[in-house]
């Protein structure tokens, strides 16, 4: 059997070109990266904190690869993963209540989240430059 002209011409449907993710979805997404994304990061504060308890010069060695470009960018990376995940969380928190469960709220709470991560990220980062230089 032959298909007919209309099924031929029809589109694939949701198309990657046409179909724009809703932002409750891709804050879910994230969440569950960023969940991942937080192993690895504990397991560099158990390092740190291992370097502390055995010898200067392995605390110093540690202490001058988090010191480095790539350094700061895995802790810079580690601190916006804890603080979204956290917001995730309770965004979580919230919904489990039974309040921001409407389609414009939802969005709305999550996009705070992401503002939110980036903020407290931010504050964290310019707090602990400040209080080095004190």
């Amino acid at each position: 059997m032959s298909k007919s002209p209309a099924t031929r011409a029809r589109p694939l449907s949701p198309h990657l070109t046409v179909y724009r993710p809703p932002i409750t979805m891709t804050m879910s997404i994230i969440h569950r990266i960023t969940g991942g994304a937080l192993y690895f990061g504990t397991l560099l504060v158990a390092l740190w904190l291992m370097a502390a308890a055995s010898s200067q010069a392995t605390f110093d060695w540690v202490s001058w690869a988090f010191g480095t470009w790539l350094g700061r960018l895995i802790l810079f990376g580690y601190t916006w993963a804890l603080m979204h995940h956290m917001l995730g969380g309770v965004r979580h928190l919230v919904w489990d209540t039974g309040a921001g469960l409407e389609k414009h709220s939802a969005s709305k709470i999550a996009w705070a989240t992401l503002a939110g991560s980036i903020l407290l990220t931010l504050l964290i980062w310019i707090a602990g430059y400040m209080a080095r230089g004190a």
